[in-house]
């Protein structure tokens, strides 16, 4: 029984963290023809999946014309793109409006990720 006991506890504590870390959503609103949302495209993309913080928060990504999907409550509507939103469990925790570069971006995202207590190494 003891040896039961422990392998649960050993199962929870290796699954606890991935499960928190699920919660955490990149959401990034973009259009056809949005000019940076195709620089963020060309310097970002790409890399963003290998990342501490793509590890930390999943890019999920959605035009901004498109119904939001269930289960996302945002603090106000999304007017430009690209726009970011960071999601804890589907609410909104933070967002950046626009693309300031790639530099700024990795430092605006940084901050974002720290206020919602999520601690990483930064990348960029």
């Amino acid at each position: 029984m003891r040896h039961l006991i422990l392998l649960v506890l050993a199962i929870t504590l290796l699954v606890s963290p991935v499960a928190s870390r699920a919660e955490m959503t990149l959401l990034m609103a973009e259009e056809d023809g949005c000019m940076w949302c195709a620089r963020w495209d060309s310097e970002i993309s790409q890399i963003y999946s290998k990342t501490p913080e793509g590890d930390a928060a999943p890019l999920q990504r959605i035009d901004i014309h498109s119904a939001m999907p269930d289960g996302m409550t945002l603090e106000r509507p999304l007017y430009y793109t690209p726009t970011f939103v960071l999601l804890d469990d589907g609410q909104e925790v933070g967002r950046i409006e626009g693309y300031p570069g790639e530099d700024f971006f990795w430092g605006l995202l940084g901050v974002l990720l720290r206020e919602a207590g999520v601690p990483i190494e930064p990348s960029g």
